[in-house]
């Protein structure tokens, strides 16, 4: 299985690499109770005001005609069974039937509407989700399981989704439900009516005990989701790892854990969001039964009709109703809440956009690089860079050559932006780096990474990812630059050949080649090869060279290297060592001083030999 991020050195990370903690990208706000989230999730539902107003008067009307049934029964047994009227008991059946399909017709348009409603709601907030992550640093994403990730957008997002779909409809009908029942209980008898609130105090009560633990435990119950599908992810992604070293029982026993620690969540959540049906069908029951002993009792004194007993039971189940509806969806209501909490979360961290020094979009760059004492650690009080100084004039190669974590990749991180630096001074063309905006930065710059990244998509549109306007003829130019063209064109498609998840259907070098051929479309100001050739062929690499050669012409290039026959035409080689520049020349110059460099060479001198 792969290296789980927490034990990788930030200094072996590659681009983007840095230790799992947020340095100044904590959230700026975070919901954290059910009230702030609740409302944060309305004004994602307001912005669907015709379709909630359509809804709300759809609910409103259905809760109406469900209330006039009772009204209309017990209106029936007074006047037409007690008198056997058979022929104004058929009219009222056939008036009565048509009330109970009015009904059904508005519940069906209601949840119609609903779906619509529910769903572009969810659409907004996923929207916003994914937008959010776009902004995020990369020392985020270096810091979260990509399986805690996709929990979040994936699974919190339908328990939202799912909750609005079926509980808001719910809670306005309960809402009219209770008002309506209300009123026909007054109106047909107050005594009734009061007896029936006996138990509502007991309900109040019991539920906002149990809520308490329902609350933690599902948010418990979330967590551990996410955390599960973060070891799916990691495990599957790193399955060749897996079953060379023969971890199998190490990866099962591992998951085994964390799947425990779900359940037991998930169980304690659903026991005590369970004791809430069983409590609220005893109050219901216990409250029936008192009006019914009550109304018998009157109707035996005259003081009230057998019809109102009747409407009178009818609108007592209906006044609890809802009530027990919503106790019955309150661990839905619960899981929603938590989940939207954890989407709230990210959208809630700070972008790494949010500049307020960045001045200037910069349309050209020549290509001057001055870093100046620039110090930089990952984390607080342990320096990766110290009082790094050097200058790349335009069209200078400056090679980086050192031991793995003497802070190569930080250098390239830092001129990146992807991390900022804690001391000293950064320079493009003599304009400070952070008054230069990252968009207008990272356009400038083309980057070809140690592990090569493809999607899936056409070889073709992977390539036109370095610049989305360019032609199909550009396109396959750059390839040929890149050496990539001969074996694209040997494939079942050629150029619109589909690559498989993380381009498993091409070698690792193949899928190099297309990011070099990427980043040589995108045509940057300065071009950064970290380890580019490092998974290619001694052939095939000396075949790019002349093609690389070509693309670093004009430009300032920073290579790094672990192959240090492939900067021997480089301008300047600075070596670093503990964060340090311990030695800076050309090759020959380095061979010369018999240092460092120098034992660095010949060692991978005599490997070859």
């Amino acid at each position: 299985m792969s290296e789980r991020k927490t034990n990788i050195p930030p200094q072996q990370m590659g681009l983007g690499g840095g230790p799992k903690h947020f340095r100044g990208n904590m959230p700026v706000q975070r919901a954290n109770n059910t009230k702030e989230t609740c409302l944060r999730i309305w004004r994602y539902i307001g912005k669907q005001r015709k379709g909630l107003l359509l809804v709300v008067f759809l609910t409103m009307a259905t809760a109406i005609l469900n209330l006039l049934g009772p009204y209309l029964i017990g209106a029936s047994i007074d006047k037409y069974i007690i008198t056997r009227n058979a022929h104004g008991l058929v009219w009222f059946c056939a008036g009565l039937l048509g009330v109970y399909v009015c009904s059904s017709a508005t519940t069906w348009l209601q949840s119609y509407f609903m779906a619509a409603v529910s769903q572009n709601t969810v659409q907004g907030m996923r929207k916003d989700l994914f937008a959010r992550l776009q902004k995020l640093p990369l020392s985020f994403f270096d810091r979260q399981s990509h399986g805690e990730l996709m929990s979040r957008t994936t699974n919190d997002m339908e328990s939202v989704s799912n909750t609005l779909n079926q509980s808001f409809t719910t809670l306005i009908s309960s809402i009219v439900t209770l008002i309506g029942a209300l009123c026909f209980m007054v109106s047909l008898n107050i005594w009734l009516t009061l007896l029936s609130f006996v138990t509502i105090p007991f309900v109040m009560f019991l539920t906002s005990k149990i809520a308490k633990f329902t609350r933690k435990y599902f948010t418990s119950q979330q967590q551990h989701l996410g955390e599960l599908n973060g070891y799916i992810e990691e495990t599957i992604s790193g399955q060749k790892a897996v079953k060379v070293f023969h971890r199998e029982e190490k990866v099962k026993a591992e998951f085994q854990d964390i799947n425990v620690k779900l359940r037991e969540a998930s169980i304690r959540a659903q026991i005590y969001s369970g004791f809430i049906g069983p409590v609220m069908n005893v109050m219901k029951n216990s409250s029936f039964a008192i009006i019914a002993a009550a109304g018998g009792w009157m109707a035996l004194e005259d003081m009230v009709t057998i019809g109102v007993v009747v409407s009178f039971l009818s609108y007592s189940r209906q006044f609890n109703d809802p009530i027990n509806q919503v106790a019955n969806q309150f661990n839905m209501l619960q899981s929603a809440v938590a989940g939207a909490e954890r989407v709230f979360e990210i959208m809630d961290m700070e972008s790494e956009y949010d500049e307020k020094q960045a001045v200037h979009d910069v349309q050209g760059i020549k290509g001057e690089v001055i870093f100046e004492n620039v110090s930089f650690g990952y984390q607080e009080g342990h320096s990766i860079l110290k009082d790094i100084t050097l200058t790349a004039k335009p069209g200078e190669t400056i090679a980086l050559v050192g031991p793995t974590g003497a802070g190569k990749t930080t250098i390239v991180n830092l001129l990146t932006r992807f991390y900022e630096i804690s001391s000293g001074r950064i320079t493009i063309d003599g304009k400070e780096l952070q008054s230069i905006s990252k968009d207008s930065l990272r356009q400038r710059l083309g980057i070809v990474l140690q592990d090569a990244y493809v999607f899936s998509d056409t070889i073709r549109e992977n390539i036109r990812y370095g610049r989305l306007d360019a032609t199909d003829e550009e396109v396959e130019y750059v390839a040929q630059l890149a050496n990539a063209d001969s074996f694209i064109r040997k494939l079942p498609k050629g150029y619109d050949t589909v690559l498989t998840a993380e381009g498993g259907n091409l070698s690792q070098g193949q899928r190099q080649l297309l990011t070099i051929a990427r980043a040589i479309l995108a045509d940057p100001s300065v071009l950064i090869l970290d380890e580019a050739t490092s998974s290619i062929d001694t052939r095939t690499e000396m075949q790019i060279q002349a093609a690389m050669g070509q693309l670093m012409k004009g430009r300032t290039s920073f290579v790094i290297a672990h192959r240090l026959s492939t900067i021997r035409e480089a301008d300047t080689i600075l070596v670093l060592n503990d964060g340090e520049i311990i030695e800076r020349g050309s090759h020959d110059e380095l061979v010369e001083q018999k240092g460092f460099y120098y034992g660095l060479y010949t060692s991978q001198f005599k490997r070859v030999i």
